[in-house]
């Protein structure tokens, strides 16, 4: 009976030809923030708050982006 009510996995998708992800990190704090980057104006848009490496795993999974694909801006 579990089965049913159980929470569907979502994978968001972005728009990778003009949107990059990013994680931007507050040098005086230490805060991080997912989000995307537009490649036309440098606008970032903020996805949401990474305070543990599981919360980065998450978002993540969540937009299906590897490793190596995020770049970090203090």
């Amino acid at each position: 009976m579990g089965l049913f009510f159980r929470k569907k996995q979502e994978i968001h998708s972005y728009d990778k030809g003009s949107q990059q992800p990013v994680i931007r990190a507050s040098i005086c704090t230490g805060e991080k923030v997912a989000g995307f980057r537009d490649i036309r104006t440098g606008k970032i848009t903020e996805v949401m708050l990474i305070r543990t490496p599981a919360d980065l795993e998450r978002f993540r999974q969540l937009y299906g982006i590897g490793e190596d694909e995020i770049r970090t801006e203090y």
